[in-house]
C-alpha cells in the first residue's frame, strides 16, 4: 500500500468517527428515520437533464420498492405532489406510479450563486450543508438520495442515520478545472482576470486543491455512487477513493418515441436545434457565431438554415443570458434566421426534433449529454464538443459508420454545419440511421434496468 492511500484510509477512518461522535451528541442517538427515499433536489423546476433524472429515478424506486415512500426536497414554493407528478409527465414523459411526498425547503438562497460573488464553489458547498440540515430535521429518511451534486452533504445525512445514494452528473471539481487554472487559460469557471495574473491562478489552484482534498472526503461518505459517463467515472474514482461503490448508469433518454420519428426532413428550408439550459458553461454564443460564419459561407444552391434556440431559464441571470444571445443575433445580422423557444413543453419540442437536420451543442467537458443522444434518436445529426461524454461514450461509429462530428472552436463548428447541409440526402439518411442506432444504447429503458441493478443491494442489504 503507497503512503498516499494509507494516509486516505486514516484521514477517512477518523472522518468516519467524528461524524459516529457527532451524530451520538448531536442527534442525540435517536432512531427517527422513515421508511422513505428522499430525493435532494433543491430545484424541481430547472428543466435539464438532472431534472428527467429525479423522475425516472423517483419512478423506478416506486417500482422497486412500493413500501418506500418518496419525497423530494425542493425550494420550490409552488411545489406540490400534484404539481409535480404533472410536471414529469408534461415536461418529460415520465410517468410516475404516484404523486412524490414533498419538504418545502426555505433555506435555498444559500446554495444559490448570486450569494457567493467569490469562492462560489465552496460557498455553495457550504451552503448545501445547512440547507441539508434543514430537509434531514423536517424529515429523515431511510435513504438519502442526492441527485443534484452536492457532496457536502453526505457526511451530514450519515449523521442523521441515513444511507447515502447519489447519482452524480459531474464532479463539483476536476482534474481538468485544476489543469485549466495551472495553465492559465481563460474560461467560464475561470475569470480572464485571474488567467493572466501569475500569482492569482497559482493562489487558486491552491483554493482548487484544498477543495478537491474535502470534496474527496465528503463524497466517500456514499454508500452507492452513480456516475452518467466514462469521463464523470473516472474522476469520481480518482477524487472519492471508492471505485467499488461507484456504479456505471448512462442517464435515461428518450430514444423510443423519438426513433419514432421519420429520418427524412424539409430540404428546403433546413433547422439546426440546440437544446440547453441558458447557463453560461452551455456555451450559446459560440453557437450563435458559428452559424453565422455557416451563413456567410454557404453556397449559392445551398438552402439557407435556421437555428432554433430551446431552452429553459432558472433565474434572472440566465434571464439576461438569453436577451444579451438575441441582442448578439441582432449584431451578426441573422436575427431573421434565429428563433427563440423559452421552457419548452415536452410535446414541442419533440415536434421541433422532428424537423431538425442537425442538433448542435458546444459545452466543455460536458460529463453526459442527454440532448446529443436526443439529437441521434430523432434523426438530426448531432454536432458536439470534442471532449467527455460525446467523445468518449456517445458521438462514436456504429457498425463502421460515422454518427456525427465533434468540434472545438468557432471554424470547427461552422464547417461541421456546411458539412451536413451539402451532404448528399442518401449519405445524410445513412448517418442518421446510424446515429439513431447508436442512441439505442442510452434509451430510458436501460437507465431502469441499470438503475434497478446497482440500488438493489444496498436496498435489500438496509435493516428493514
Amino acid at each position: 500500500m503507497s503512503w498516499k492511500a494509507l494516509i486516505w484510509g486514516l484521514t477517512c477512518t477518523i472522518f468516519a468517527l467524528i461524524l459516529k461522535l457527532l451524530s451520538v451528541v448531536i442527534i442525540g442517538g435517536r432512531t427517527t428515520r422513515k421508511r422513505a427515499v428522499g430525493f435532494f433536489h433543491p430545484y424541481t423546476n430547472d428543466g435539464g437533464g438532472g431534472e428527467r433524472v429525479l423522475w425516472c429515478a423517483v419512478k423506478a424506486i416506486q417500482d422497486e420498492r412500493s413500501d418506500l415512500d418518496c419525497l423530494v426536497y425542493t425550494g420550490d414554493h409552488d411545489a406540490s405532489p400534484e404539481s409535480l407528478i404533472a410536471r414529469a409527465i408534461d415536461r418529460f414523459g415520465v410517468q410516475l406510479l404516484y404523486p412524490p411526498k414533498v419538504v418545502h425547503l426555505h433555506k435555498r438562497k444559500w446554495i444559490e450563486e448570486a450569494t457567493y460573488p467569490r469562492f462560489t464553489m465552496i460557498g455553495q458547498s457550504f451552503g448545501s450543508v445547512y440547507l441539508s440540515w434543514e430537509a434531514l430535521s423536517k424529515f429523515t429518511p431511510q435513504y438519502y438520495f442526492d441527485t443534484s451534486g452536492y457532496a457536502f452533504t453526505y457526511p451530514i445525512a450519515r449523521m442523521f442515520g441515513c444511507k447515502v445514494i447519489c447519482y452524480t452528473h459531474y464532479p463539483t471539481i476536476s482534474l481538468d478545472m485544476l489543469s485549466r487554472v495551472r495553465g492559465r487559460r481563460s474560461l467560464y469557471n475561470n475569470d480572464a482576470l485571474i488567467a493572466q495574473s501569475i500569482l492569482l491562478s497559482q493562489c487558486k489552484a491552491i483554493y482548487y486543491l484544498f477543495f478537491s482534498w474535502m470534496y474527496g472526503i465528503v463524497g466517500s461518505c456514499a454508500d452507492l455512487a452513480m456516475v452518467n459517463s466514462s469521463w464523470t467515472q473516472s474522476h469520481i474514482e480518482n477524487l472519492w477513493g471508492i471505485p467499488d461503490r461507484i456504479k456505471r448508469v448512462y442517464p435515461p433518454c428518450d430514444t423510443s418515441g423519438l426513433q419514432a420519428l421519420p429520418l427524412e426532413r424539409p430540404v428546403k428550408s433546413p433547422t439546426i436545434i440546440s437544446v440547453a439550459q441558458f447557463r453560461p458553461e452551455k456555451a450559446h454564443t459560440l453557437q450563435l457565431e458559428a452559424f453565422s460564419v455557416a451563413i456567410r459561407k454557404l453556397d449559392a444552391d445551398t438552402p439557407r438554415p435556421k437555428l432554433q434556440f430551446v431552452g429553459s431559464c432558472r433565474n434572472k441571470a440566465d434571464e439576461e443570458r438569453l436577451q444579451n444571445l438575441k441582442n448578439l443575433a441582432i449584431e451578426l445580422k441573422v436575427e431573421e434566421d434565429v428563433e427563440f423557444y423559452k421552457n419548452l413543453m415536452y410535446r414541442e419540442l419533440v415536434r421541433l426534433l422532428g424537423s431538425a437536420v442537425v442538433g448542435i451543442h458546444s459545452m466543455i467537458d460536458e460529463h453526459f449529454g442527454i440532448c446529443v443522444v436526443e439529437y441521434m434518436a430523432a434523426g438530426a445529426i448531432p454536432i458536439a464538443h470534442n471532449s467527455a461524454g460525446p467523445k468518449m461514450d456517445i458521438v462514436l461509429e456504429e457498425d463502421g459508420q460515422q454518427t456525427g462530428f465533434l468540434a472545438q472552436n468557432v471554424e470547427e463548428y461552422a464547417d461541421a454545419i456546411l458539412k451536413v447541409l451539402s451532404m448528399p440526402e442518401t449519405e445524410r439518411l445513412k448517418m442518421a440511421a446510424a446515429a439513431r442506432r447508436r442512441a439505442g444504447r442510452f434509451s430510458e429503458q436501460r437507465f431502469y434496468e441499470d438503475f434497478k441493478s446497482a440500488i438493489r443491494p444496498i436496498l435489500s442489504n438496509s435493516s428493514q
